[in-house]
């Protein structure tokens, strides 16, 4: 045995131990990562994982999620087999059936839908993982409808819609170069693991950070040198409130801003009226400490701002919040530069790898003419004038209404019924449905509603075209066989696709000739891709060129980065504010009752989602559901560390751990999502969303809380 683990720490295959080190990557995460992965494997099983060293994501690291790869894809619950249902949805009753079996049932009730009364009612979804999505839009549209929605009606979407209105294309600040770091809503040791590296880095250059977040973050105490702490929701009005002081201390570029910038004048007059005299009572920002970050931004420029997707989107307000916030690089120059906000265009699934693929025009090519618009179009017309595709957190609301018209069938992959507000009414959408198909790795609770489950394959069990920044490109290859019955995703909508006998013979070919198509323009080819176990260097990847883009003109309606939308300008009857105005993220409706701000989202390092909830290792770092609440708040309630509280809205209420902590603002409850036995996004009103992008406000919801026993609405 001592032998064995000698050669496991060399790395050293041998025909001694009959192990073999095979190269993937962990698709646990957001695909900005999936970093590469060694896997040690014997008899066809994987028994050890590391980071593989080189890998230009993550050069041999890996966070905890990442190491519980091999808990993760042995899990218990794994699918093995295709599956009907036999009993009521959501009993989980069901019986193997071959994969012939699920494919023309599925055909049958897909098609028959469409004969009857249309292709739009028909709604295909793609959760988590995103690697399949290409296949399942192209596949929807091939059907013959726009009713194509993901996870990211929730994610991300947001802030590039955000850099889409002012600029045209997505953004990334510049770490590697600035001299003042704006980390909004940064928090990488938690939720972004390499960033932190890379600000380490950064720190030890004498970058300047300003870190801005209501927590004490261990990015707070590792990084700030300045800490803001502005209340869940107002990060709008702090930043134009900074907008403000920059601009009356003339800390602006007004050069650049003549040429550069659209709407400024108005902007000016706007942020006016976030000053010394209320900034802080809006915000809870003392307006000194304002002063001293907009100092240090003009005088330890250049400016690089972090503006997460998730925290700062995930409010009523969250869309506006961020542009705002965007506003801040284009007052101070700090737009197309070094050290500032570099444009990209993404390359392959939202990922800026410095060269281009065709995948915009594999979706294009069968966008179905004269189809009806999509769920969610007419509730949030920018999102469907930006997007183009369904807005999911309207897909409940339209099944259980029938407006504008029904929608009949759902054809899931990764359907997570806790990735949306209001559970309780996603389960009664999921129950009206007449057809419910649902792929997945594990017999989730959404997939206990469906009529047909298929069983989906791992990353480390299928090949997997990837790109990365710098140049990058990789097609994986299976390190083991699939579990049982498994396919991959994109296998199953391409095998699908041929049984429905759909007029797209690109998707019916299969996933490698797709990417064939998509990557037509590149001297790289997947055979080359393939053979090579590290990420390639791709030969047509183009560096970045400072200031070419905004010289060049950019690509919105007046060529500037518009801080005034025209787009939204010329849409009156959407009823939105083509500048980036503020509106308080909580009503004052049931403040008496719900008097604490509730935040359904804070990260934790050991999870992503409900995906690793009942993976034992990570599980066992944070074993109970647990909310972390201010220190003065539980001495009022009489809360002590551990104790067993109640967290309540008008929708229901939740039993987790109470953590007194002194990293939180009082006021507020920091709860993370995604348990069983805990939904806190249960809790949430379904109605209570962004009316710019769609999104939640998983982050701002008024909610009570007592300790548990506790009767007496009046000591929440």
């Amino acid at each position: 045995m001592e032998r064995i683990d000698q050669l496991l720490k060399a790395k050293i295959p041998c025909e001694e131990t009959g192990i073999t080190i095979k190269h993937t990557i962990c698709d646990i995460c957001s695909p900005s990562f999936h970093c590469g992965v060694d896997a040690y494997v014997k008899d066809g099983t994987v028994i050890k994982i590391e980071g593989t060293k080189g890998h230009p994501m993550n050069d041999g690291l890996l966070c905890t999620k990442g190491l519980s790869n091999r808990q993760y894809i042995y899990r218990k619950d794994r699918i093995r087999t295709p599956l009907k249902r036999i009993g009521k949805r959501g009993e989980g009753n069901f019986e193997p059936i071959t994969w012939d079996e699920a494919y023309k049932i599925c055909a049958e009730r897909l098609l028959g839908w469409k004969e009857k009364e249309g292709a739009d009612r028909v709604l295909f979804f793609g959760g988590y993982t995103k690697w399949f999505r290409p296949w399942l839009h192209r596949f929807a549209f091939s059907f013959g409808t726009e009713n194509y929605a993901t996870e990211s009606s929730t994610c991300y979407t947001s802030g590039l819609m955000a850099w889409e209105i002012a600029t045209g294309k997505p953004a990334k600040g510049d770490m590697a170069h600035c001299g003042v770091f704006l980390g909004w809503a940064f928090n990488p040791y938690h939720s972004r693991y390499l960033g932190g590296k890379k600000a380490d880095e950064a720190k030890k250059r004498g970058v300047k950070f300003i870190i801005v977040d209501p927590r004490v973050t261990p990015a707070v105490e590792k990084l700030a040198d300045i800490h803001l702490r502005p209340r869940g929701g107002t990060d709008g009005a702090l930043a134009l409130g900074m907008a403000n002081i920059l601009i009356q201390n003339g800390w602006i570029d007004k050069e650049y801003i003549d040429r550069y910038v659209h709407g400024f004048d108005a902007f000016a007059r706007y942020a006016a009226g976030f000053h010394e005299g209320n900034l802080e009572a809006l915000t809870g920002v003392p307006y000194e400490q304002a002063v001293e970050a907009c100092r240090m931004i003009h005088e330890c420029g250049p400016m690089a701002i972090n503006e997460s997707s998730a925290p700062l989107a995930h409010h009523r307000n969250g869309m506006q919040n961020y542009r705002a916030i965007m506003a801040l690089s284009a007052i101070t120059g700090n737009y197309d530069r070094v050290g500032g906000q570099q444009p990209a265009d993404h390359t392959y699934i939202h990922q800026c790898s410095g060269f281009l693929t065709r995948e915009k025009e594999f979706l294009e090519a069968v966008r179905p003419a004269g189809a009806k618009k999509p769920v969610g179009a007419e509730r949030f017309p920018l999102w469907y004038a930006l997007e183009g595709e369904a807005q999911a957190t309207d897909m409940a609301r339209q099944i259980l209404e029938e407006k504008p018209y029904p929608i009949r069938a759902l054809f899931a992959l990764g359907l997570n019924l806790r990735m949306l507000p209001d559970t309780e009414q996603v389960v009664k959408a999921l129950e009206k449905l007449d057809f419910f198909v649902d792929t997945d790795l594990f017999l989730t609770d959404a997939a206990k509603y469906a009529d047909i489950v298929l069983p989906a394959c791992s990353s480390f069990e299928r090949g997997e075209f990837k790109t990365y920044p710098g140049g990058y490109a990789v097609y994986t290859n299976p390190v083991i066989e699939p579990l049982g019955e498994a396919k991959s995703d994109a296998q199953i909508l391409c095998e699908l696709a041929g049984v429905m006998g759909l007029e797209d013979d690109l998707l019916k070919s299969g996933y490698e000739d797709s990417i064939r198509y998509m990557i037509q323009d590149l001297s790289v080819t997947v055979e080359e891709l393939k053979a090579n176990p590290l990420p390639t260097l791709v030969p047509e990847r183009t560096p970045y060129k400072a200031g070419g883009y905004v010289r060049q003109g950019l690509c919105t309606k007046s060529g500037k980065f518009e801080l005034d939308s025209c787009l939204i300008k010329e849409h009156p009857e959407w009823g939105l504010d083509s500048l980036p105005t503020y509106r308080e993220p909580l009503s004052q409706a049931g403040e008496a009752l719900y008097p604490f701000t509730l935040c359904a989202g804070a990260r934790i390092p050991n999870a992503i989602h409900s995906r690793l909830h009942e993976v034992p290792w990570v599980r066992s770092l944070r074993p109970y559901p647990t909310a972390d609440i201010a220190e003065e708040d539980a001495a009022k309630l009489g809360i002590c560390d551990g104790d067993p509280i109640e967290i309540f809205t008008d929708r229901g209420s939740i039993h987790v751990k109470a953590h007194p902590t002194a990293r939180v603002l009082p006021g507020m409850v920091h709860m993370y999502h995604g348990y069983r036995e805990a939904n806190v996004n249960g809790l949430l009103n379904g109605d209570h969303l962004d009316p710019y992008s769609g999104f939640p406000a998983y982050r701002s919801s008024r909610c009570g809380i007592r300790k548990e026993g506790s009767t007496d609405e009046a000591d929440s």
